[in-house]
């Protein structure tokens, strides 16, 4: 009785395996794109607040000391 139950198991995840035979690789690589895209768009937009941000970004920049002690200080 347990033997039927474990390959009837066993049978049960080599059927479902083989809807991996018949996708190949074609999900992998639509997972890459989509994250390549993902990526380029998180860049982007990144990029964009970036560039509305009134923070300095770089040390060097006049204006760093204590910038974050002041309220309603416009930097840029």
């Amino acid at each position: 009785m347990w033997t039927d139950f474990v390959y009837a198991i066993g049978d049960a995840f080599t059927w479902s395996f083989g809807f991996f035979e018949f996708i190949q690789n074609y999900f992998n690589n639509i997972l890459l794109v989509l994250g390549f895209v993902g990526f380029a768009y998180w860049m982007n937009m990144q990029h964009k607040l970036s560039k509305k941000a009134n923070v300095p970004s770089e040390i060097k920049e006049e204006g760093f000391i204590n910038w974050y002690k002041e309220e309603n200080k416009q930097i840029k």
